[in-house]
């Protein structure tokens, strides 16, 4: 058993509430970021942001060896992309934003002039014609900002261009599982965070450059991590990400794979992923009795792994997912287990690099 544990404590807690309380819509990650930063210098020695706003936090900067861990900071949102003359709202997508779910939700327009507030409406069901019935797309849902026309809207601030967000906040389900709009990545954030909080708080001595980076734009093809990656030029990149608990329903365990809540984080297998770093964090798993699951990705994660991966001449690079329910929705799932153990997963993990620098080449 490992002689290190890890439980998320109040003042962890708090700090994860407010991060994903806080609007960082891709493309406008700022706010959001700010206060990760807030946060996490503490505990590192230097913070650095590239121009599109990523953010990394450095420990031992000064090696020349570098290990990422990562995660993503955006959110998916919504773009104002017509205004009709009555004043009605059309929306084009900002990340992989679910048409679905939006009629009834309230929304927050980001405007120069503030917030303004407003509800994806849906026709009444007494209006419909059951047998002409009609799904929830991006072409008919709309926006109702309660207003008669589009002169009243535009003196409202509100313009082609702004970012429509979804206002939902963070609570704790029955003690287990943190729900929120945002835990897609925010979860991997507040996990990162917290592996720089451990490795501090029980005085660990890296014998390389530890590079906490918190990435912008993934939700559109992850931009930021394939930024920074040119940047920073690490040897090694461990990104933490969220998965799909399968045992939700309507999901074929058959193409998804047999991931569930509650039984660990995911470790991932795909060509992106270097059978040796994976190989490495899963024997620390098994050595340290830490649970973990696993999931193939086939051709590609669809994560920031691949930005990593194929950046430069080649980064040594893995995954560690945390299986979430309700990807993309308002109420995302995540199990606070998985959370703990995938924090201490990728301590004990650094733990093992640092007594081994095979991973560090040229």
């Amino acid at each position: 058993m490992s002689n290190y544990s890890y439980s998320i404590d109040s003042d962890s807690i708090k700090f994860l509430e407010k991060y994903l309380n806080e609007f960082s819509p891709t493309g406008d990650e700022s706010k959001g970021q700010k206060i990760w930063t807030n946060h996490i210098s503490s505990y590192v020695e230097k913070i650095q942001t590239d121009l599109y706003g990523t953010a990394v936090g450095i420990i031992n900067p000064n090696s020349p060896y570098k290990l990422i861990i990562e995660a993503h900071v955006d959110e998916i949102s919504w773009y104002v992309n017509y205004i009709t003359e009555e004043g009605i709202i059309y929306v084009s997508r900002n990340g992989g934003s679910d048409h679905q779910i939006a009629p009834s939700k309230r929304v927050i327009i980001h405007t120069e002039k503030g917030f303004v507030h407003g509800i994806f409406g849906w026709p009444a069901i007494h209006t419909r014609k059951l047998s002409e019935e009609k799904s929830p797309s991006v072409e008919n849902i709309f926006v109702d900002i309660g207003v008669s026309s589009k002169d009243e809207a535009i003196n409202m601030g509100v313009h082609v261009g702004c970012i429509i967000t979804y206002p939902d906040k963070f609570f704790i389900m029955n003690h287990n599982y943190f729900v929120s709009r945002a835990l897609d990545n925010k979860i991997g954030g507040f996990i990162i965070a917290e592996v720089a909080k451990t490795i501090i708080k029980n005085g660990i001595d890296l014998q390389f450059g530890l590079y906490i980076v918190n990435s912008v734009q993934e939700e559109v093809g992850l931009k930021g991590a394939k930024m920074i990656a040119q940047t920073i030029q690490p040897h090694v990149s461990i990104v933490t990400d969220v998965i799909h608990d399968t045992y939700s329903p309507m999901i074929d365990k058959k193409i998804q794979g047999d991931v569930k809540c509650g039984l660990g984080p995911v470790i991932g297998y795909a060509p992106s992923i270097h059978k040796n770093i994976r190989e490495l964090i899963i024997n620390t798993a098994n050595n340290k009795k830490i649970r973990f699951q696993r999931l193939v990705s086939s051709r590609y994660t669809g994560t920031d792994t691949d930005a990593f991966a194929y950046s430069n001449r080649g980064v040594l690079s893995a995954l560690i997912s945390i299986p979430l329910k309700y990807m993309h929705t308002t109420v995302e799932m995540v199990h606070k287990k998985d959370v703990e153990q995938a924090i201490l997963l990728i301590f004990e993990t650094l733990q093992a690099i640092n007594n081994n620098n095979q991973f560090f080449i040229g």
